[in-house]
């Protein structure tokens, strides 16, 4: 799985004009399933991102997840993350898993965050998504359960 992180001050993603998932601060962390990924990647990440530290504590520095920071998660499907730009000027999205693999993996991996503590919003795989957001920092991260 492949994930980007982007830690915000508010963000929501709407569909036809309702707005379906919306957060005030914490991470709007955007996923893709990659052909041959399990539940054991969704897991190792909810795990890692459920205790990665990267809110800022009262010193001003980021040593607060967002657990321990209080804030939420809106988790959005992106299967653009696994995009192939090694060969020419139209990026290829072969290596991101099948449309059915891909939303049970997604909807697998919200509810592990949902396990870990934290509050979950979604937007709605395979939806015509209009995220908006407010990066706080800006701080983005970019995490590969490959890696």
């Amino acid at each position: 799985m492949r994930v980007l992180l982007q830690r915000v001050s508010e963000a929501s993603v709407t569909v036809d004009g309702d707005v379906i998932g919306e957060i005030g601060a914490g991470l709007l962390i955007l996923v893709c399933a990659m052909q041959g990924d399990t539940e054991a990647e969704a897991d190792r990440l909810a795990a890692k991102i459920g205790k990665l530290r990267i809110f800022k504590d009262d010193a001003g520095k980021m040593n607060l997840s967002v657990k321990d920071s209080g804030n939420a998660a809106l988790v959005v499907s992106q299967f653009t993350l696994s995009a192939d730009t090694s060969r020419g000027n139209r990026p290829g999205f072969s290596q991101a898993a099948p449309p059915a693999e891909g939303e049970r993996l997604y909807e697998y991996f919200a509810d592990r965050l949902r396990q870990e503590g934290l509050d979950v919003a979604t937007g709605k795989f395979g939806a015509d998504m209009k995220v908006r957001l407010l990066n706080d920092g800006p701080v983005t991260i970019w995490m590969d359960s490959a890696d």
